[in-house]
This record gives structure tokens, sequence and C-alpha cells, in this order.
């Protein structure tokens, strides 16, 4: 009896380390995600004279995986003739080799003749099920950002000026990591269909959204309250 009673402790604490160290794994890869595209964000500027901030909603098959073009002031110079420009992208890849989502950011820190190519790409984090960004006007909240078909946002009539241009004044993040991949590895692990997925979500204030404006554009009325889209207002980033 002794012995089965063991076993049964023993187990059990096995299975509650598998259990928990993916997600300790997963919160960790969260975090460091989090922070990459809090830093990038918050120093966003215009990325080019036809497109200052582009926001694609798109799919790789049930999984959202939205696009993100931006340009920041977030960057150290590295080389000669560099300064402190970066353009990015953030997008969402599957990785042949394991099947599991991986979200990389390419980074150029010249200013380049097509604002979308060029430079390298660094991964992010692995073992996704999703990416979601929405864009923020300073009055709702919109999946996409930049050149939409017929028209896209409605115009505010509060403003004087248009209110779709220029840099969103905030960028809701939300990230859904697989409960059974591991972020730190990229063994091939079948994605889990059964468990929910970890998701985590924060709302980051571009702090040179209104310097991209047009003069006239209204944006000193604007709330300093950022609501979550669900009716009350949460603090930001």
């Amino acid at each position: 009896m002794i012995l089965v009673s063991a076993y049964l402790c023993l187990s059990s604490a096995i299975a509650s380390r598998k259990l928990i160290e993916p997600r300790v794994d997963i919160l960790q890869s969260a975090r460091v995600t989090m922070a990459i595209l809090t830093a990038d964000l918050r120093a966003a500027c215009p990325l080019a004279k036809e497109f200052q901030f582009l926001g694609m909603a798109r799919k790789l098959g049930d999984v959202e995986a939205d696009n993100l073009d931006f340009a920041t002031h977030n960057y150290t110079p590295r080389r000669p003739r560099e300064g402190d420009y970066c353009q990015i992208s953030v997008f969402l890849e599957k990785d042949p080799r394991s099947g599991e989502y991986v979200l990389w950011r390419r980074r150029n820190p010249t200013i380049a003749p097509d604002p979308l190519s060029g430079g390298t790409r660094e991964e992010i984090a692995r073992g996704l099920r999703g990416v979601q960004f929405e864009y923020y006007d300073g009055y709702d909240w919109y999946e996409t950002w930049g050149e939409l078909p017929n028209g896209g946002k409605v115009k505010s009539a509060l403003r004087e000026q248009s209110n779709l241009a220029g840099i969103p004044e905030a960028v809701r993040i939300t990230l859904a990591f697989d409960t059974r991949a591991s972020p730190k590895t990229s063994v091939p692990v079948e994605p889990s269909t059964t468990e929910p997925p970890l998701v985590f979500r924060t709302v980051v204030r571009l702090n040179l959204a209104a310097s991209s404006l047009p003069a006239g554009s209204g944006n000193e009325g604007s709330a300093t309250a950022i609501p979550n889209g669900s009716g009350s207002a949460r603090g930001v980033n």
C-alpha cells in the first residue's frame, strides 16, 4: 500500500510538471513577444508617403494571421549610414518542418524603394494558434488600417478632416498560443483541437500618432481613455 501510494504521488507530480512547464514557457514567450511589439509600436512613425501605416486582416486556413507594416524609431544603429529609423513587418507563417505557426518580424534599417521588402527577419515566437491586430482611430476599433476596399471605415462627422489616414492612436494585440506546443523547440507537435488556446492581449498607445495627422484634423479632441471594445475603458501600455 505504501509503494502504491508513493507511485501514485510520483505519477501525479510528473503529470503536473508536464502540464505546467509548457505553460510557463508560453507565458515567458508571450511576455517577450508583447514587449518587442510594444516597444516598436510606441515609437511608430510613417512608413512611406503613400501609406504611413498598414494593417491587414488575413487568415491561414482557420488561423487568424494578421499582417502589420510600419516604421519605428525604436532601433539602435549597427552599421555605417544607419539611423534610428527602421521599417518593420510582423507576420505569421507556418513552419513546414514542425507544422507550427511562427511569428516573424522583418526589419530594414534603410529607406528602401519598396518599404514592404528587404532587410532581415527574425523569429519572435512559435507555437501560436492565432495573431490579431486591431486599430483605434480615437473613436472606434477596426480590424484593418490603411488602404481598404470600398472605403472600409466611415469618416467620423466629429472631425473636420478624415480620421482614417496617418497612424492609428492605439493598436490592440491578441496572441493565442497552443497549450501543447513549446515555444523553445521546433519538435513537430500536433496542434490541440480540444484544449482552448492560451490568449494574451494588450493595448499599445502609439506616441507619435498625433504628429502624423494633417493640421486641423481634430486630433486634439480625441479621447484620453481607449475602450477595449466591450464598452469599458482600460489602461494602455
